[in-house]
């Protein structure tokens, strides 16, 4: 793999989706399969509601709403407690094999470059939180599942970081963080990111699906592996 030159000293946003891109499987999709293994969900409806989601994920028909109807469910049924247990040993089994060394070292570029580091995903941040940290990024941007007296609701707190809505999460935070996207990169494998890709001055595809890299070479974007 070729590295990408991070030329100059100015300060800039790295921002980087996570799932196939900085991990190289789906953490939402893995959650889901852990449920199962833990006899925690429904064992052929959630199966299959898992896979269903996943297609449509890829085809870029993806109903936010629904899935998210389903995925934040089995937060609202379990204490926390049984969660940051059954966290525990998900991250072992399930993201740690899966986190990319190559991903690693491009973080640490940026680092060292003293680029501000976010991750922005459609995952849940109660997944994504644990991952994060175990990356070393301070900055995460997530679906909020909402909570109520200490306890999961099973639905959404605020906008979900999908699609446009990562746009629109993205700005509430520049805002707060009183940054601007001036030289920013954003690392991402999905035509599902092209909204936020678009906003960028570094748009980076990372072993993209087919859709992306079609469009990446079309406009000229940058194109990378870090699985090779």
């Amino acid at each position: 793999m070729t590295k990408i030159p991070l030329k100059g000293n100015a300060v800039s946003l790295a921002i980087f989706d996570l799932d196939n891109t900085l991990l190289s499987t789906d953490s939402d999709h893995a959650w889901g399969e852990f449920l199962l293994e833990q006899g925690a969900v429904d064992a052929v409806a959630y199966h299959a509601a898992n896979e269903r989601f996943m297609a449509d994920y890829k085809a870029g028909t993806l109903d936010i709403d629904a899935f998210l109807k389903v995925a934040l469910q089995p937060l609202a049924e379990h204490s926390s407690e049984q969660l940051n247990a059954w966290h525990q040993q998900f991250m072992a089994s399930k993201i740690e094999p899966h986190i990319l060394p190559k991903a690693e070292e491009l973080i640490a570029r940026h680092r060292t470059r003293g680029d501000i580091l976010l991750i922005i995903t459609a995952t849940n941040q109660f997944i994504t939180g644990p991952i994060a940290e175990r990356l070393g990024i301070d900055h995460l941007i997530a679906v909020e599942p909402e909570i109520i007296d200490g306890r999961y609701t099973g639905k959404v707190s605020g906008i979900p970081s999908f699609r446009e809505g990562k746009v629109a999460r993205l700005e509430q935070w520049l805002e707060h963080q009183e940054l601007t996207l001036d030289g920013a990169w954003f690392y991402s494998d999905s035509h599902n990111d092209l909204p936020l890709l678009e906003q960028v001055d570094h748009p980076v595809a990372v072993d993209p699906d087919d859709t992306l890299r079609r469009l990446a070479e079309q406009r000229q974007w940058r194109i990378m592996s870090l699985r090779e």
